[in-house]
């Protein structure tokens, strides 16, 4: 294991050359452009011309291809359609998003700008995701496309510090509609299928669609741990495990929408969505033990389930031409359980058994003014109310581990609202304005054992945009946005109800630092983010783009979380506690490039015969530091100082074959959490690979393969976790090459 550490730093060197490879590429992409800027040619067609309301240009969108819209957005987004939902036959959104710019996959979820999973904000049509909605289990099928937000907008939620990613699920279709997907994954035993299976119809002003996607999966992992720290006696031990992971269940999705369009001026729409799946997880552990007596991870065998049921119904009225207004309602329901067994040399130490359930009911709605040819007013409301109650009880060899706290019943509401106004204004063909300004407010009450506990937040966010044109056409032009975004704490970082750690839990005993218990704060307040975010988008007349943008964000009482030793309610002796702490201010900067478009408009010198290559590239740059912390590495924790992605496409004209591959990477980097510890994180690549035979138009096969990918989670990689006393903990994930077969056909 210290040797896959200390190989590190060739790949590394691998890595750098790659990054500075695909740096080089970028620059020869971009250096025929300016012979591009010219206007285009007889028969080059320019895209729909744009309109002078905004009304208008929604109207128009649905139309448009993820290029266009992408242009002709009134803020900077970047949006991904069809190609990239399709492309690679995936099984799950998550696999979709990590190949995205600027986006990484880690186990909180996708992230965007390097940092964590907290500070992307994931929306489901416009409004927040439900708490346990799984997007990887949410297949690409059932998706319209996927919008990419650097900067928020007035009406969607500011929790968006690094930026939004919001999911657009399928409408119902204008026409009947007859889509099958039948795929095999590699598993242990016998390959795992999935099937998608979407259903349209549309008879006069009634549209209705239903998608239904189930499927399976079964996983084998290796978790590598080196671990040097006291052990069970308090003495400096050292020890090395190997534990190999299963990982299997099954579920299904379902997603009927109904759209009516009762007049010319009235339409409703009504979206469902369910989602349930089963999940299992076994561990088994070989132990090395190298000095001492030190603490192992245990064996262990897992189950559980989830469930996320939500419905909306939207209903929209145009008075006049120049006024519109647009109600939502929906509710929401989602359900969790747990049965988790710790087992040592085959018999049971640690048994937790819990589950939980939370409901919620949402009202939002808003109202357009056109005050102009070219200038439209906005004001709306976003209101939310959810309730949320679990249980969890662990025994220690059938003994409570916190006698005063197992198996109480815990229960939170959050309440939230915001109002906000937005104005969009073409001052001119070649400037366009949009001026926001959103309230939102955050109530979160809970009940336990304890007192009743209340936090509270409300942040004001302004929020300016501009767009402008430095030609007629608009294939050039800048952007800039200044914004007041947050990120708001989620409820397990406020509840002050402690977990005591599994390898310690005689609290007659004290623990390590490596090894700590948790508890919540319910102090905590909102990180705060002031944001500048500059881009240039030049859009090629075959379809293609380069960008290069810079973004800067200031955040103030920046959540962290400290290990501290400390006498506790618990224990009888002090315990090493980590518990999450406004801790510091930070900054954060970043330097962001893309190109994707035609091989012979790209590179028209080196690439002139390959009329049927798409290549697709960018790199990004991180800077950040954290003001409470010294340097180097006193950057926020999980950004990485760059990442690079690189990608191409081929349809063979001789050949009804479609190929294609994409390869992203991330180096290796230190992190200094706090004073005395730091964390390393290894480099980290992965390469997908598909392959498509077109039997006839609405018939294809699909063979995709990807490396370096853990199933529903973070990339490949080590983490080493490094105490200033010479402690450490070293754990390196491992999974073998994925494989999928598809089928696709049109009924």
């Amino acid at each position: 294991m210290r040797q896959n550490h200390l190989s590190d730093k060739d790949r590394d060197r691998t890595d750098y050359a790659a990054v500075s490879a695909l740096a080089a590429c970028l620059a020869l992409l971009a250096s025929p452009l300016s012979a591009l800027a010219q206007d285009a040619g007889p028969g080059q067609s320019e895209g729909p011309a744009q309109q002078s309301s905004s009304v208008q240009r929604v109207e128009i969108a649905a139309r448009q291809g993820a290029t266009d819209l992408r242009r002709a957005a009134n803020v900077a987004k970047q949006i991904y359609g069809r190609e990239e939902l399709d492309s690679f036959g995936d099984t799950n959104a998550l696999d979709v998003l990590r190949r995205l710019p600027g986006v990484n996959v880690g186990a909180g979820g996708p992230r965007m700008r390097g940092l964590g999973a907290g500070y992307t904000q994931i929306l489901i049509n416009g409004d927040p995701a439900p708490q346990g909605f799984a997007l990887d289990q949410l297949s690409p099928s059932q998706i319209e496309r996927i919008e990419v937000l650097r900067a928020p907008t007035a009406d969607q939620s500011a929790q968006a510090i690094a930026g939004t990613i919001n999911i657009i699920l399928k409408d119902a279709p204008r026409r009947t509609q007859r889509d099958l997907r039948m795929g095999l994954t590699d598993g242990k035993q016998r390959p795992k299928a999935n099937l998608n299976l979407t259903l349209g119809e549309a008879k006069g002003p009634l549209g209705l669609s239903l998608p239904v996607s189930l499927f399976e999966w079964h996983r084998e992992n290796t978790i590598g741990t080196d671990r040097q720290m006291a052990g069970i006696d308090g003495l400096p031990a050292h020890a090395q495990q190997l534990g190999h992971q299963q990982v299997w269940g099954w579920g299904y999705n379902l997603g009927p929408r109904l759209n009516w369009k009762i007049s010319d001026e009235q339409s409703l729409a009504l979206q469902g969505f369910a989602q349930k799946g089963y999940w299992h997880n076994r561990t088994n552990q070989e132990n090395h033990v190298l000095s001492g007596q030190p603490v192992l991870e245990d064996d262990s065998q897992q189950k559980g389930t989830w469930q996320n049921l939500r419905g909306n119904l939207t209903w929209t009225n145009r008075f006049r031409n120049d006024q519109r207004i647009e109600l939502r309602a929906g509710v929401q329901q989602s359900k969790w359980s747990l049965d988790s067994l710790n087992l040592r040399q085959g018999l049971e130490r640690l048994h937790t058994v819990g589950h939980g359930d939370e409901a919620g009911l949402s009202q939002a709605g808003k109202y357009s003014w056109l005050l102009g040819q070219s200038h439209s007013l906005t004001v709306g409301w976003d209101l939310e109310a959810k309730s949320r109650r679990e249980e969890r009880y662990v025994t220690d060899q059938g003994v409570p581990v916190l006698a005063d706290f197992e198996g109480q019943p815990f229960d939170a509401q959050v309440r939230r609202q915001a109002f906000y106004l937005q104005d969009e204004w073409e001052i001119s063909p070649a400037l366009q304005m949009y001026l926001g300004l959103r309230n939102e407010r955050i109530r979160t009450e809970s009940h336990g054992n304890a007192e009743p506990v209340t936090n509270e937040s409300s942040v004001l966010s302004p929020l300016w945009h501009l767009t402008y044109k430095l030609d007629p056409k608009g294939r050039d032009m800048v952007r800039a946005s200044l914004t007041r975004s947050y990120k708001a704490p989620v409820l397990s970082t406020l509840l002050a109800r402690p977990t005591v750690n599994s390898q310690f839990t005689n609290t007659n005993a004290s623990n390590t630092a490596l090894a700590p218990d948790r508890i919540g704060n319910p102090a905590l307040a909102p990180e705060l983010a002031t944001g500048l975010d500059i881009a240039f988008e030049k859009y090629l007349p075959a379809g293609g783009l380069w960008s290069v943008g810079v973004f800067h964000r200031q955040i103030t009482s920046l959540v962290r979380t400290v290990t501290t030793l400390r006498p506790v309610a618990w224990a009888s002796v002090p315990r090493w506690v980590a518990e999450p702490l406004n801790f510091s201010s930070a900054t954060t900067s970043g330097l962001e490039l893309e190109v994707k478009g035609r091989a012979t408009e790209l590179m028209p010198v080196l690439l002139a015969d390959a009329k049927t290559l798409n290549l697709r590239a960018s790199i990004n740059f991180y800077r950040s530091r954290v003001a409470a912390l010294p340097g180097p590495d006193n950057r926020l924790d999980g950004q990485q100082p760059w990442s690079a992605t690189l990608g191409f496409d081929n349809r063979f004209v001789s050949l009804p074959l479609n190929v294609g591959g994409s390869m992203s990477l991330n180096p290796s980097y230190d992190t200094q959490l706090t004073l005395d510890q730091l964390q390393r994180r290894s480099h980290t690549r992965t390469l997908d690979l598909f392959g498509q035979w077109i039997f006839r138009p609405g018939l294809s096969m699909r063979l995709a393969a990807s490396s370096g990918v853990q199933p529903f989670g973070p990339p490949n990689g080590q983490t080493n976790t490094v105490l200033t006393n010479g402690d450490f903990t070293r754990i390196d994930r491992q999974t073998k090459p994925q494989f999928n077969l598809s089928l696709d056909m049109r009924l």
